[in-house]
């Protein structure tokens, strides 16, 4: 399974380079480090159906890094939540799929989170009406580490494990993804704010939490499998702490902050494909 998903990951990696090109897109850097958890999210994890997106009983993805958003256009795209000619309309006036994504622009898009801070909030209230409602269904929310420095992720990470305790089980049917690739718009993220020990951080706030490799898509496929079927030892929220770096997948544009803001070339895109092994 982790063989095909690999290859799946390596092409949506060539996907996204090739639209940040052509659409002028930036955030590059951003949407290569996440594309592992999206991969092991949708290519085995994720209870939902892309020919019923709106299934009240569907899992909930938020990806609360909004400015990643090429990542998921194209994993829903590869998972059929759309069609080609939708995705090739990416970052154009008036088309479905703008730089940021707006809530219910394509199938499986379930929040704007242009704004930093404020996926978890929302995926807390989706896992709580879950609870309100005696649904089955689990809502997950991809961070970034530099949206850690948001108060409101703060707020959100210190009311879920509060809401725990009023609910039975709790509210063990919400996990945060941090994509910990340590480096944020200015610079490195701990030097902008201390964000080391980020693990006992959330720890600390009451959520089981683990850390991960975020590339390494065998630990990542167990980790949100075990979060999805129930942890007998934990009542509450869970935090996966994924240790992943900026741009992986390309060598010149991995661990380079260049790459926050930059459009790859004509060359750049030729010579990223040929590492990835792909052709778009």
């Amino acid at each position: 399974m982790t063989t095909e998903l690999a290859k799946t990951a390596a092409r949506l990696r060539a996907t996204v380079i090739q639209m940040s090109h052509e659409k002028h897109c930036p955030h590059l850097g951003s949407a290569l480090s996440c594309l592992d958890i999206l991969t092991a999210l949708y290519g085995g994890v994720l209870s939902i159906d892309p020919k019923k997106p709106d299934d009240a009983n569907r899992d909930r993805f938020i990806l609360s890094k909004g400015h990643a958003a090429p990542a998921l256009y194209a994993t829903l795209n590869h998972f059929q939540f759309f069609g080609d000619d939708v995705l090739a309309r990416f970052n154009e006036d008036g088309a479905e799929l703008a730089e940021q994504p707006s809530p219910g622009c394509v199938p499986g898009m379930e929040a704007a989170t242009g704004s930093l801070g404020h996926g978890l909030p929302i995926g807390l209230g989706l896992a709580l009406a879950a609870k309100i409602q005696q649904r089955g269904y689990r809502v997950y929310v991809c961070l970034s580490d530099g949206e850690c420095n948001e108060g409101s992720v703060w707020e959100a990470a210190m009311t879920a494990p509060a809401l725990s305790g009023a609910w039975g089980k709790g509210l063990d049917n919400l996990c945060a993804i941090v994509d910990y690739n340590k480096l944020q718009a200015t610079g490195r993220s701990n030097d902008i704010l201390h964000l080391e020990n980020l693990a006992d951080k959330w720890r600390a706030f009451g959520w089981h939490t683990v850390e991960v490799d975020g590339h390494d898509l065998d630990q990542l496929v167990q980790t949100f499998t075990t979060f999805r079927d129930g942890n007998e030892n934990f009542r509450g929220p869970t935090a996966v702490i994924a240790h992943t770096t900026k741009g992986k997948g390309v060598s010149f544009m991995e661990d380079d902050n260049n790459w926050h803001y930059r459009i790859p070339k004509a060359d750049e895109v030729e010579a990223a494909h040929r590492e990835l092994g792909v052709s778009v």
